[in-house]
């Protein structure tokens, strides 16, 4: 693998003017965050959302997808020295952004304690208070995510290109678990971990991130789990 970009999108709408789909506080902290990707052996940093371009989506279509720091990045190079370059791309509309720009003009990004009628208050978490409840939305969300790796290297001495995604219903995660799509995505693979975990499958004396152990067990429940993975061979990556 020489080449690897994670790409993220929600393609759902939960019908409300601003809405994070998890914690604010770390939602609103992740995305305002400045960008960081690593190419050829060093960690390149970025103004908050300034590499961006559309992206193409399995059955969404082209969306503006931003690259952002996100901390898997760490082990995944350092565990595949092949790569010459990793970034991972999410997808934000201009209405989410808008308000995101706001948010911190304003200075309700603020991570650091204010004064406020003699008590102590951080902003961004007196936000969060009257912030729709991330964990609320799935009744009204619809359309879908589309989270996944395209893959540029050398296969069989060949270069190749490789895209694996999968896609959920934020209305088929609402009805199986009466949570979004962000919720379904994020716990049903770490509920997998957990499993093969105690399965004695993904276990061995030390510390270990994911990508360490046998993917094919993880994989294969993926597919029993909900999640179910799609592959695209040779294809324009577009990135």
């Amino acid at each position: 693998i020489h080449y690897l970009d994670i790409v993220d999108c929600n393609a759902g709408d939960h019908h409300k003017p601003f809405a994070t789909n998890f914690n604010p506080e770390i939602n609103i902290r992740e995305v305002t965050q400045k960008g960081r990707y690593y190419e050829n052996g060093k960690w390149i940093e970025t103004e908050p959302h300034e590499i961006h371009k559309p992206l193409t989506y399995p059955e969404i279509g082209p969306k503006e997808s931003y690259v952002i720091y996100h901390e898997e990045l760490e082990s995944l190079v350092k565990n595949f020295p092949s790569l010459r370059r990793a970034r991972f791309w999410m997808t934000f509309s201009d209405e989410y952004l808008t308000h995101l720009r706001v948010i911190q003009n304003i200075g309700m990004a603020r991570i650091d304690e204010v004064e406020f009628n003699g008590q102590k208050i951080v902003p961004i978490r007196f936000l969060k208070a009257v912030l729709p409840d991330p964990g609320e939305l799935g009744e009204n969300y619809t359309g879908q995510t589309s989270i996944g790796c395209r893959i540029r290297g050398i296969k069989d001495g060949k270069e190749r290109t490789y895209y694996i995604y999968n896609n959920c219903s934020h209305e088929a995660a609402y009805r199986e678990t009466g949570a979004q799509g962000v919720s379904y995505t994020t716990g049903v693979p770490a509920t997998i971990g957990a499993m093969l975990f105690l399965q004695g499958i993904w276990k061995k004396p030390g510390v270990f991130n994911v990508e360490e152990f046998d993917p094919d067990p993880f994989m294969d429940q993926l597919n029993k789990q909900g999640l179910p993975w799609h592959e695209l061979f040779d294809i324009d990556l577009e990135v």
